[in-house]
């Protein structure tokens, strides 16, 4: 079972991730932070193995960039996955350890398949 944390406040957003999902040839079991704190708790409390954390900069209590900071370097892959088309925003996060940075797309078929295409990336199913 592919396992993916997507670390995202926007209730619409994280549905549209969830609908992504559902679209693969395979299983994956999604688990939601709604802010930074749920997301820190559920990475340091969590005894399962991540294939991939989606994480969204702009999060409330602890951003996106704090939760990278804090997480340090692991060997899950995270892929940003934000609204923020802010260079230097992305920069940092990059330099934090993120792997890809990707803005969100208006259009839904887009954006399924930018959710689609990062899980095909970074996850091999066996």
């Amino acid at each position: 079972m592919t396992r993916v944390l997507a670390i995202e406040d926007n209730a619409g957003d994280a549905y549209l991730i969830q609908h992504a999902l559902r679209g693969l040839s395979f299983p994956v079991d999604l688990t939601i932070a709604r802010d930074g704190e749920e997301a820190i708790r559920l990475l340091s409390d969590s005894g399962s193995i991540l294939d991939l954390i989606i994480l969204d900069i702009n999060i409330p209590k602890i951003d996106g960039h704090a939760v990278l900071e804090r997480i340090g370097p692991i060997a899950t892959p995270v892929v940003v996955f934000s609204s923020t088309a802010d260079p230097r925003e992305i920069k940092r996060a990059r330099e934090l350890g993120a792997r890809q940075c990707f803005s969100k797309p208006g259009d839904l078929q887009e954006f399924t398949s930018m959710v689609q295409g990062m899980v095909m990336q970074y996850v091999t199913t066996a």
